[in-house]
């Protein structure tokens, strides 16, 4: 097994690459437990795979200068916008595959704390399906 350290994680957002951006993305898909527990089950809950669902967050380092993610963000919020990302910037191959699907822009926090470095830590529901390709 490889074991890797993140340097160069690669995250675009409605097909513009955002990677300068970002300080962390963790995208995570989830799948909702249908209990089919009865009198058979020996006392012991049994379920079954429903409904998935996803969530992308991401942390970006933020600017409010024009063309920077603040107005970048600013523009899309309240649509559907594709993602992107890939454990590291290099050609999707073996080893670095994608994750793709699209998200709610639905919040875009702005502030922080005296002395904080600024950013924006978002939160977005997935919405459709998420697809992993290493091609």
């Amino acid at each position: 097994m490889a074991v890797m350290c993140l340097t160069s994680t690669y995250l675009a957002i409605g097909g513009v690459d955002k990677s300068a951006d970002v300080k962390s993305v963790t995208l995570t898909v989830d799948v909702n437990p249908l209990d089919t527990t009865d009198f058979a089950s020996a006392g012991w809950t049994e379920v079954i795979g429903g409904l998935k669902s996803g969530t992308l967050a991401v942390t970006f380092q933020d600017d409010f200068a024009d063309s920077a993610i603040d107005n970048d963000l600013w523009d899309i919020i309240g649509t559907v916008a594709t993602f992107e990302v890939r454990p590291t910037s290099s050609a999707v191959g073996a080893g670095n595959p994608k994750w793709t699907g699209s998200v709610l822009i639905q919040s875009l926090p702005v502030g922080g704390s005296v002395g904080d470095l600024a950013v924006k830590s978002v939160s977005w529901p997935t919405t459709g399906a998420v697809t992993r390709a290493e091609a």
